[in-house]
């Protein structure tokens, strides 16, 4: 199938059997509307879809004749059943649940298999009320990460760090970081909000997520993600010490390409957000200040303020 884009609009229309219309698909794919057709052509080449009402539907399957694996690939099924149900970062009602839907098809030919994959999704729900105890909040944090993903919309994130951390990011993948220790938790992939930067979070570490009416489309050319180098060295020949008002914490993402050390938040005396962080002096700070624009607001230094002022003034002026 060609283009992240209808990948994303068979998601959207398998999670919605009762049809959207194509408007709200292009306000959740965040495209313009005229654009809508060409996808559900495109799609329309793969899949049954019709339009039914103004709503764009996928055409249920008349053949009612259940999927039948070989007994080899019963087996296989079984074995891999059996690792997810091992892996502590998959065990969710939606694992369990659709164990159940394979097994219940896997009766009439391969009962014993059947049985022994009934037993697994039992296991999986007796250890998921086990560990909600521990953390209620994951599977809900994996739901609501998925729901940002289909519709693709902005996920607001507050991560389990010392300040409590709010970040913006738009999800491009939800699965597994592996590294030379082999696999880790489950984590998200996306873009930070208001930069170009890619990151990963291992969703254990998130306290909460909230889907945002903000929309992102993932590129068409997206590239293999690669992992940064840490590093908190820094060496610059002028840095100076920034103190910003914040209206919108997200912001704050344009300044992660400069050298800076680590920004202090605290609160104003009316409320107001405010960040504090030594950065380098450089042309490339004014251009994230113009970005950000009035979402934050420069307090200091005075200096830097004005001479700030002054370079609007005179761009204004050229135009």
């Amino acid at each position: 199938m060609k283009g992240e884009r209808v990948a994303q609009l068979e998601l959207l229309l398998r999670s919605h059997p009762e049809g959207l219309r194509r408007a709200e698909i292009a306000r959740r794919l965040g495209v313009h509307r005229s654009t809508i057709s060409r996808y559900v052509e495109d799609l329309s080449k793969h899949i049954d879809i019709y339009e039914d009402n103004n709503l764009i539907k996928i055409k249920e399957s008349d053949d009612n004749s259940p999927m039948e694996l070989s007994i080899y690939e019963s087996l296989a099924f079984n074995m891999s059943a059996e690792a997810l149900a091992s892996s502590v970062s998959l065990q969710n009602p939606h694992l369990a649940s659709g164990l159940r839907k394979i097994a219940m098809n896997m009766r009439t030919y391969a009962p014993k298999i059947s049985d022994n994959i009934f037993i697994l999704a039992d296991t999986i729900e007796k250890k998921i009320e086990e560990s909600m105890v521990e953390s209620p909040s994951y599977n809900k944090t994996l739901e609501v990460l998925i729901d940002c993903w289909v519709s693709g919309r902005i996920a607001k994130i507050t991560t389990s760090t010392p300040d409590n951390e709010e970040i913006e990011i738009a999800p491009y993948f939800i699965g597994f970081s592996e590294d030379q220790n082999g696999r880790k938790p489950m984590t998200v992939t996306g873009r930070l909000r208001h930069t170009k930067d890619i990151i990963t979070l291992n969703i254990e570490s998130i306290l909460s997520v909230q889907m945002l009416n903000e929309t992102y489309t993932i590129p068409d050319n997206l590239k293999p993600f690669t992992k940064k180098e840490k590093d908190d060295s820094y060496d610059a020949i002028d840095m100076i010490p920034l103190v910003l008002k914040v209206k919108e914490k997200s912001a704050l993402n344009s300044f992660s390409s400069l050298v800076h050390e680590k920004p202090e938040i605290t609160t104003g005396e009316n409320g107001e957000t405010i960040c504090s962080m030594k950065v380098e002096n450089s042309i490339e700070l004014q251009l994230r200040l113009v970005q950000c624009g009035t979402s934050v607001e420069i307090l200091e230094p005075a200096s830097f303020r004005d001479k700030f002022v002054s370079r609007l003034k005179k761009i204004i002026d050229l135009y």
